[in-house]
């Protein structure tokens, strides 16, 4: 099949697919005789397990990493495995500091109501304030 049918059949695009290629996620294809990348049933299995990782938000490194360990014949399941247990830490982490910071926020928002709205200096208003967070 050719490089728009694969973009069709797996949701990736295109240019996806060249770049793909271009950093060894997908290997090579087989060339027509005019030319034109031909691809097959691997191909479509290799990129939706490309896609459902980015999906995931998994890092094109660690990708290539758990596919290299398919290539060299070697089950990739427990580097996934850890990979996406990792991944859960990292958004539970960034979870927790968006909450703290959402907190904050609102603090300052309503520590920021109870000052004037037409200090022109910013000395004695919410503009102070933020300023002097940087300072924390």
């Amino acid at each position: 099949m050719k490089i728009l049918e694969l973009s069709q059949k797996t949701g990736i695009s295109a240019k996806a697919i060249r770049y793909y290629e271009q950093i060894g996620i997908l290997p090579p294809p087989l060339r027509a005789v005019n030319g034109y990348r031909q691809y097959s049933q691997p191909d479509i299995e290799r990129l939706q397990l490309v896609a459902g990782a980015r999906r995931l938000d998994l890092p094109l490194d660690e990708i290539r990493e758990i596919l290299a360990l398919r290539d060299r014949q070697e089950a990739p399941c427990r580097a996934l495995l850890d990979r996406l247990a990792q991944k859960a830490d990292e958004i539970a982490e960034r979870i927790a500091s968006l909450q703290s910071l959402e907190s904050e926020l609102q603090e300052l928002y309503a520590l920021g109501l109870t000052f004037p709205t037409d200090d022109v200096d910013g000395k004695n208003c919410i503009c102070h304030l933020v300023s002097e967070h940087t300072k924390e």
